[in-house]
């Protein structure tokens, strides 16, 4: 059941009842009898106790070790050379060529 919270219209003369939700509001001061209203207030936050509530909490209740990522078969981008052999180009022959005797003593 929440606390509401009302104030006088003349007086301004404010105070707290704690009803149900589906009680009707107020109509009547305590101390003057006038019309009152009722406030609006911002509550209090919203409280988690108990395990459950984060993601770090799931892996604690069950004991067990979350399952490991899938594997992927990614190829580095052609771009990066990291970790890569030097490829020979072979639409070059970089071997030298014997050159032909030409006779000449």
């Amino acid at each position: 059941m929440p606390t509401y919270e009302y104030e006088c219209k003349t007086c301004g003369y404010t105070f707290d009842v704690f009803q149900n939700m589906s009680d009707a509001p107020l109509k009547a001061c305590p101390q003057c009898g006038k019309e009152v209203r009722r406030l609006i207030n911002g509550g209090t936050g919203v409280i988690f106790k108990g395990s459950g509530f984060y993601v770090t909490d799931k892996n604690k209740s069950s004991g067990k070790t979350p399952p490991a990522p899938p594997k992927t078969d990614k190829k580095p981008d052609a771009g990066t050379d990291a970790g890569k052999p030097a490829a020979a180009d072979k639409s070059v022959d970089s071997t030298p060529k014997p050159q032909a005797e030409t006779g000449k003593v």
